[in-house]
């Protein structure tokens, strides 16, 4: 792994502008920021090298392609060892539909962010989930009714005002 960078507040607003559009020319990036083009771009490849940037995608209207069912779903586990984080996180990082996994203080493990096709596709995903057996004692499921907004970048420069500690 590439040693840590030093992120002065040109590096920040780099992070912010692409985050919130990550096809932006490399010459509209550095106007953005207030350099020129080759410095900008040296900029972005450190910040690239070093992991800030982890990649690039598009945001895809969901909406466009048809019908989905998002639910949040508060998993509980049975036991609470290492081994049994490790085996439900191994078991659920490759199921597609699971598009968020966090590990969560309070009443309950894990909140994961599902999208399916449908109340039948979601229930078909829990009961497998179910019979693997990867220690979930109970679920609580939360279907989405509408998401006013969804937010896809983070707010950098309220974060680190003055730059990373």
């Amino acid at each position: 792994m590439p040693p840590a960078l030093k992120l002065d507040r040109l590096d920040l607003r780099i992070l912010a502008q692409l985050q919130k559009n990550g096809r932006m020319t490399n010459v509209d990036l550095a106007d953005a920021v207030g350099l020129s083009a080759s410095p900008c771009l040296n900029r972005v490849k450190r910040l690239e090298q070093a992991g800030y940037i982890d990649g690039y995608s598009a945001r895809i209207r969901m909406d466009k392609l048809g019908d989905t069912l998002t639910v949040f779903t508060q998993v509980t586990l049975t036991d609470h060892h290492r081994e049994d984080f490790i085996r439900f996180e191994k078991a659920v990082r490759d199921i597609d539909e699971i598009i968020e996994c966090h590990l969560v203080s309070g009443g309950y493990d894990y909140l994961l962010k599902v999208v399916t096709r449908g109340v039948n596709q979601y229930q078909e995903l829990m009961e497998d989930l179910l019979e693997r057996d990867i220690g979930i004692e109970k679920y609580f499921s939360f279907i989405v009714i509408k998401s006013p907004f969804i937010k896809t970048h983070y707010p950098i420069d309220r974060l680190f005002p003055a730059g990373p500690d």
